[in-house]
């Protein structure tokens, strides 16, 4: 774009002049212009609407619309245009159209450019949490995306449970990274159907938070070849009961034939001995021969038909067991191949880090809760079977000692428990909530080095400052508003997922970049403005300031009429130099990282 003349004017949206700044700093905007995108250019190029969408979510635009019927149109803001290097903005239907076109690998291709900007962030992220904390905590969630239940323009959209009832629409799987310095970095957000649950999508969370922070804990294979060892004798034990079995099948069906000629003959003996009386005019006696050979003959019937359903039983009980040996060497076929899989992944993994991973219920099946121990990780949850929480009242009493940890919670807890299901022993709570006359109870699981059992209310507080991931949910639909989708291709509703998430960690980079460019001291007014992010977006990103261009940056005043009159914010210069690509040269293997080269 070449220099305008324009050395100064006006904008209505202040925070997205300052983004542009941002953004022209860390290389978002030539990067995401450099993605190549099989439409044509007339006034504006595509890549240019994409990146407007991205400014519209940056906004906390509700509708597609707004960009252009809004009280303040942003495309009709030159300077907000300027600050992200392009001569202005489309109509907001030249942008729907854009990305109605769009193709879900276009829509990649501009994910993977938004992935590759935010790598240093996470990898220095990444590297401070293991120095402080020495450990990584996740937080996954799954959060529904509901559109009218009459409508039928939404690809794949389908009835689930969201917002506490039967909706349609979507289902939106997140992860999110505990940040140090940021408190929460949202990792991956991927749209599904609304009728997929929470426990099908837990392998994909954890996939997405090792492929994006690059580091993996190490794989829990003594765990797993313990398991593996006792699956061989289970399977050697249901083996020989199968074998047992056939054996007993063989014999039954040895006995049948003798058992069907006794009783044959008996009933020939009966009719020869019947046939006798009648010609005799005789009549049967209960201790004659007669009677005798009837009461042989009933024997011999019921044996028969005593062996015929044994045979039968046996047959299903070895039908049974074999379909149970098959299913055992199938698991212990897998087991195998998932251990010398998991040898391999922790000979590749040089430096292998301490993780945690927070989950509600929906996640926590025992199946789900084994696969993540045996992958490493430490998790705090709460177990998706509501039998235990039966089991577990059962066993209180008056005389259990309830230890208060909130302010209207109490626990018990059981450290090493083995449950029906789980191959290994967990932590297990039983929490009661007074809310008012009533008690309500729930049921905490843990697993890994830390001794919750002996901290009830560390351990209290520590499942439920997952929070942090729902605060982030309620942001995505408050802030950036997500409740509100804004497209209706497959691929859009896909990439707006993307951009929302990159936002919301955007913003939070640029604030703490912000906190370095004023002129004032930035204790006196701009942290805490910096500190919310939906203060910034629905607030200073829509308020009114004069735009001094710079050669290397700009100069930014909030008019009179603004809530931050008089004050001044300069980009550029030695206070813009933020040495954020501090990874960009180092070649990471996703699932080989090297600890001691992130910390280089």
């Amino acid at each position: 774009m070449s220099e305008t003349a324009v050395t100064t004017c006006r904008t209505e949206h202040a925070l997205l002049v300052l983004l542009g700044q941002y953004a022209q700093h860390i290389g978002l905007i030539k990067a995401l212009m450099a993605v190549p995108l099989g439409q044509q250019t007339r006034t504006y190029s595509p890549q240019a609407k994409v990146l407007e969408f991205l400014v519209a979510i940056l906004a906390g635009l509700a509708h597609l619309e707004d960009i252009s019927r809004d009280g303040c149109p942003l495309d009709q803001d030159q300077a907000v245009a300027q600050a992200w290097q392009q001569a202005g903005w489309a109509d907001y239907s030249g942008v729907a159209r854009t990305l109605q076109a769009l193709s879900q690998a276009e829509a990649e291709a501009i994910a993977h450019v938004l992935a590759e900007i935010s790598r240093p962030f996470l990898d220095r992220q990444v590297n401070q949490a293991l120095i402080e904390r020495d450990r990584l905590e996740y937080d996954g969630d799954l959060t529904g995306r509901p559109v009218s239940n009459t409508s039928a323009t939404y690809p794949g959209a389908t009835f689930g449970h969201m917002d506490d009832e039967v909706r349609l629409g979507y289902q939106a799987a997140v992860v999110s990274f505990g940040s140090p310095t940021y408190r929460r970095l949202w990792l991956s957000v991927k749209p599904h159907p609304g009728h997929l649950l929470s426990c099908q999508l837990l392998a994909e969370l954890i996939q997405a938070a090792e492929a994006h922070t690059r580091v993996r804990p190490s794989r829990r294979t003594d765990l797993l070849g313990q398991r593996l060892q006792a699956m061989h004798e289970t399977l050697l034990k249901t083996t020989q009961r199968l074998a047992q079995r056939q054996q007993r099948l063989a014999e039954l069906q040895a006995e049948l034939p003798t058992c069907c000629e006794c009783w044959q003959c008996t009933e020939r003996v009966v009719a020869e001995l019947a046939a006798d009386l009648r010609v005799r005019g005789r009549s049967e006696k209960p201790h004659s021969a007669l009677a005798k050979a009837r009461r042989r003959a009933r024997h011999w019937q019921r044996r028969y038909a005593q062996q015929t359903l044994a045979v039968v039983r046996t047959r299903k009980q070895i039908q049974r067991q074999q379909r149970e040996v098959v299913s055992l060497q199938a698991q212990v076929a897998d087991l195998a191949v998932r251990l010398r899989r998991f040898e391999h992944a922790n000979a590749a993994n040089v430096a292998p880090v301490h993780a945690v991973f927070r989950l509600d219920a929906g996640f926590a099946t025992w199946d789900n809760v084994t696969a993540l121990i045996e992958l490493g990780y430490d998790i705090y949850s709460r177990p998706y079977n509501q039998k235990v929480k039966l089991a577990l009242l059962r066993r209180t009493s008056a005389a259990n000692a309830w230890i208060r940890v909130g302010a209207n919670a109490e626990m018990l807890a059981w450290p090493e428990q083995r449950l029906k299901g789980c191959p290994y022993p967990v932590d297990i709570a039983l929490e009661r909530f007074y809310t008012g006359k009533t008690l309500r109870y729930g049921v905490l699981l843990h697993f890994g080095a830390d001794q919750v059992t002996a901290d009830l209310p560390a351990w209290f507080a520590h499942y439920n400052a997952r929070q942090t991931v729902e605060a982030g949910i309620k942001e995505g639909k408050g802030v950036f508003q997500m409740h509100h989708l804004k497209v209706r291709s497959a691929p859009a509703l896909w990439l707006q997922e993307q951009f929302a998430a990159f936002a919301a960690n955007f913003i939070r980079w640029a604030a703490r970049w912000l906190s370095t460019q004023c002129y004032q001291e930035p204790q006196q007014w701009l942290q805490p403005v910096a500190a919310s992010v939906k203060t910034l977006v629905q607030v200073v990103a829509h308020t009114p300031a004069t735009v001094d261009w710079l050669p290397d940056g700009c100069l930014l005043r909030f008019t009179g009429e603004s809530l931050y009159a008089g004050r001044v914010i300069q980009t550029g210069g030695c206070a813009f130099q933020l040495s954020l690509p501090i990874f960009q040269n180092v070649d990471f293997d996703p699932f080989s990282t090297n600890r001691a080269l992130i910390a280089q």
